[in-house]
């Protein structure tokens, strides 16, 4: 491989162009030293702008940019900038593959390595050679990256699951009408089977079963079961039917409760607190989804999405929860379905909701002709008022995944795990999961 090198001569005016000097003496200096180095500006690449990192060494000190370039940005058309400690005599860059005469105006390709600067003092005593790194992502930032962790948790049955974090822990709990069985991981790899749960009633739908994170609740009637560990199970009676589990919302268990009509409910550990709201009957009592979370202006929100109705209609409801600390000491709850000003939503049960990248995604399920809507992933960027399709060349899920209903989609450590589901054929109980290149990169 030939070699070129660049030579920057600094005592003829017409070669500064790109570069640099900080000190000037009529008594030549001994320094040989870089101080500063940058790329010019070109507005129609921003990535040029990176700070790059000068790091000293006793051999060949190191020029490199701590936070990578932004990808696709293109480094084969630069014009170097350098600032030097003193005035040297004589500055050279060595370029694989190129030569470039200098004119002020040339433009370099940095995009293949090493690059070496060599600097000699102005009174040729001394010399320092650097490395010049430039880094830039050699990802798609907006690209969504799939693995699937198993392909089977259990032996294919037809069992209705639902999937819970407990601590550091995922469990599913899965019923075929007749019986329990419940599995965990702390991976969702590796899943180790559990003995049967016990305490909790016939008839049991293990998909109304809800998290705070360490205990799970479950509600039938006038009674509220609580577990620590996924296995035993404790009765509480309370005073308020309950319809339905809601979510683990603002530090607070919710469920829908019958007081001579729906009303949203609080556990306070013992029995159930009326909050005062009081849905339409138009509300889900099954195979919603349900998600909390922040709005820009740190409100406390929620929505509940979806479902089949009391008398069994499929829904296009949304009903947006809100927590307001103001104007009592205690705050104020509120609750709006933005179906009405909305009404184009498509009626969906059996879909599952994460808030992921300051948006909320939707994920599987099926409309009121029980058809399937099918691999797409809808998005909301303005809190559940309006969906759209994610852009299909970045935001995908991996062709082996089925269209499904009733998958559990849970978000940990940046990473967006969804585990089972039902399709035209069969339940499955595989894991997959998926992250957002640049979902941790400035965290």
């Amino acid at each position: 491989m030939r070699k070129f090198f660049y030579i920057i001569i600094l005592f003829i005016p017409f070669f500064l162009t790109g570069c640099e000097t900080k000190t000037s003496s009529s008594v030549p200096s001994s320094v040989a030293k870089l101080s500063a180095f940058s790329f010019a500006k070109v507005d129609s690449m921003p990535g040029l702008s990176a700070v790059f990192t000068i790091e000293e060494r006793l051999d060949t000190g190191l020029v490199w940019n701590k936070d990578s370039m932004l990808y696709g940005t293109r480094l084969d058309s630069v014009v170097p900038r350098f600032t030097f400690a003193a005035t040297p005599s004589l500055a050279s860059l060595t370029l694989p593959d190129t030569v470039c005469m200098l004119t002020g105006y040339d433009t370099l390709n940095f995009s293949k390595t090493p690059i070496y600067l060599t600097i000699r003092s102005a009174d040729r005593t001394n010399t320092k050679v650097y490395e010049i790194r430039p880094t830039v992502h050699q990802v798609d930032p907006d690209l969504y990256t799939w693995t699937c962790l198993t392909t089977s948790i259990y032996p294919q049955d037809d069992s209705e699951q639902r999937v819970v974090e407990m601590g550091s822990k995922f469990v599913m709990i899965k019923s075929n009408g007749f019986e329990l069985a419940a599995y965990s991981s702390p991976d969702g790899t590796n899943w180790s089977s559990l003995s049967t749960p016990s305490g909790l009633p016939a008839g049991t739908s293990v998909r109304q079963i809800i998290s705070d994170g360490t205990t799970l609740y479950y509600g039938q009637g006038s009674t509220i079961y609580t577990s620590t560990d996924a296995m035993n199970w404790n009765a509480h009676m309370v005073s308020y039917p309950v319809v339905t589990m809601l979510l683990h919302w603002n530090g607070c268990v919710w469920a829908l409760a019958d007081n001579s009509g729906y009303e949203l409910a609080t556990w306070n550990g013992s029995d159930l607190t009326l909050s005062g709201l009081r849905p339409s009957s138009d509300f889900p009592v099954s195979d919603f989804a349900a998600v909390s979370f922040h709005s820009p202006s740190d409100r406390k929100r929620a929505m509940i999405i979806g479902g089949f109705a009391e008398n069994g209609r499929s829904l296009n409801t949304r009903w947006n929860l809100e927590y307001s600390p103001h104007p009592t000491p205690e705050g104020t709850y509120r609750m709006e379905d933005f179906s009405i000003d909305r009404p184009h939503f498509t009626s969906l049960t059996g879909i599952s909701v994460i808030e992921y990248d300051d948006c909320l995604m939707l994920f599987g399920g099926v409309d009121d002709k029980m058809s399937y809507f099918g691999r797409e992933i809808l998005i909301s960027e303005n809190e559940g008022l309006t969906w759209e399709k994610a852009d299909s060349t970045k935001n995908q899920l991996p062709n082996a995944y089925q269209a499904r209903q009733k998958q559990t989609a849970i978000v940990r450590d940046n990473y967006i795990y969804l585990f089972g589901g039902q399709d035209k054929n069969a339940t499955h109980s595989d894991v997959y999961r998926g992250k957002l290149n640049s979902i941790d990169w400035n965290k």
